[in-house]
């Protein structure tokens, strides 16, 4: 294939969140890691990659993915944090050469052309005029000094990777309510934060991932930016698959 063809071809991304490892998933895991692999350019994880955040319960993931050739890039999810080992979780995936982003970004090869991912795992903070206030008890406003945090942070990452045609922002927590759909209103506030759009919005990526909201819808949209929930119960298979192409696209073609 000439270098013309490959920048032509559409980067084949497949994602998940809400993997849960544990110890009886094990095989099962290994074996879906190992089949999408050989299909796809990059895997990406949207957190939740374990139940309680325990180091034991991640060498699953890192055991699955260590014999890949095909990069593999997470950010963390809630349960990854619960039992306060999340350094130690990190270790054990990178150990294994999986990516672990942390209001970071990466840059990497498909083809001839660049890749850039934004990850962060975002946080709780509300939608649509019902937000959580930057007033009130300092825990409060610590919270919410939290998600400004990652709203500064997923706008420099995009502004790094400004010039690589292919761009994707990935989460946890969700950034915007159409993906909630599904899932009580009364928790929405509880499943993420629409103060994440605003970068998303200036910046334009051409697709954004995130997971978390287990009983929500898979697609919407911030103004024209698809976004897709890959939570693992919401689309009902080991991966999704989406062909991205930078020619123009502002939108991914899923499989």
């Amino acid at each position: 294939m000439s270098l013309a063809d490959q920048s032509q071809r559409p980067a084949r991304i497949a994602a998940v969140g809400d993997l849960h490892c544990r110890e009886s998933q094990r095989d099962e895991i290994a074996a879906a890691f190992a089949a999408i692999a050989a299909e796809v350019d990059v895997i990406l994880l949207a957190g939740d990659l374990t139940t309680h955040g325990e180091p034991e319960q991640a060498q699953i993931l890192a055991d699955a993915c260590r014999p890949l050739d095909t990069p593999v890039l997470t950010v963390l999810g809630n349960h990854d944090w619960h039992a306060n080992r999340a350094d130690e979780v990190v270790d054990v995936l990178r150990e294994a050469a999986i990516v672990v982003l942390d209001r970071d970004h990466a840059i990497l090869p498909v083809g001839a052309i660049e890749l850039g991912v934004v990850g962060l795992k975002g946080f709780v903070g509300g939608f649509d005029g019902h937000r959580i206030p930057d007033f009130g008890e300092p825990l409060l406003r610590a919270l919410y000094d939290d998600m400004s945090t990652d709203v500064e942070a997923l706008d420099a990452g995009l502004r790094e990777i400004a010039a690589c045609p292919l761009r994707i922002v990935l989460l946890h927590y969700a950034p915007v309510t159409a993906t909630l759909e599904g899932e009580p209103r009364e928790i929405w506030a509880f499943l993420g934060s629409d103060r994440l759009a605003a970068p998303i919005t200036e910046h334009r990526p051409h697709v954004v991932l995130h997971g978390h909201a287990h009983a929500g819808s898979f697609a919407g949209a911030i103004d024209d930016v698809p976004v897709y929930n890959v939570s693992a119960p919401v689309i009902g298979r080991d991966f999704c698959v989406f062909d991205l192409s930078g020619a123009g696209a502002t939108t991914a073609a899923v499989h």
